[in-house]
């Protein structure tokens, strides 16, 4: 309101003495906010300082190297009512990715575990089938044997059998 009142009276320096207030203010509050706020890796290593109206949100930005001072300096970024909303949704695009990709990471770990489960499975795997087979080759030699046999009791008669001898029935 001062440099707005000292601009409107065309008095240079009161408007240049407003400016200075204002600058010192502003820098005052990034201070304040980087070391109340900033406490990476709680936080986010950077802070956005809401600059209510467009013209004061005007004013910083047209302080040449002011907007940068606060960015490098204290990690704070200003933001206008206009910008304010692009910077939130963009924050939030960046975080969504980080998250993206902290999960991709746990599903590549998962993936190499399995990987590693799998050839275990394909060595288990490989020894039921070889038992397997030697069941199936011990069934084999069973049936042979089955038969066999029949073919040998096929000669035996029956003990009811007319030609069989009365005496050893």
């Amino acid at each position: 309101e001062r440099l707005v009142t000292a601009s409107e009276k065309g008095n240079p320096e009161a408007v240049e003495v407003a400016s200075a207030g204002l600058e010192k203010a502003v820098v005052g509050f990034a201070k304040d906010i980087s070391s109340k706020y900033i406490n990476p890796p709680t936080t986010t290593d950077f802070a956005i300082l809401y600059l209510p109206t467009e013209g004061l949100y005007a004013e910083i930005v047209r302080r040449p190297g002011l907007a940068a001072k606060l960015q490098t300096k204290y990690r704070v970024i200003i933001a206008g009512p206009t910008t304010f909303s692009a910077l939130l949704s963009s924050l939030q695009m960046g975080f969504r990715t980080l998250a993206i990709e902290k999960r991709s990471s746990e599903v590549w770990q998962v993936l190499g575990a399995v990987k590693t489960e799998f050839g275990k499975f394909g060595g288990v795997l490989e020894k039921v089938k070889k038992k397997l087979q030697e069941a199936g080759n011990h069934l084999d030699e069973v049936d042979t044997r089955t038969r066999v046999i029949g073919r040998k009791l096929k000669d035996v008669e029956e003990v009811n059998s007319p030609e069989f001898p009365r005496r050893l029935r």
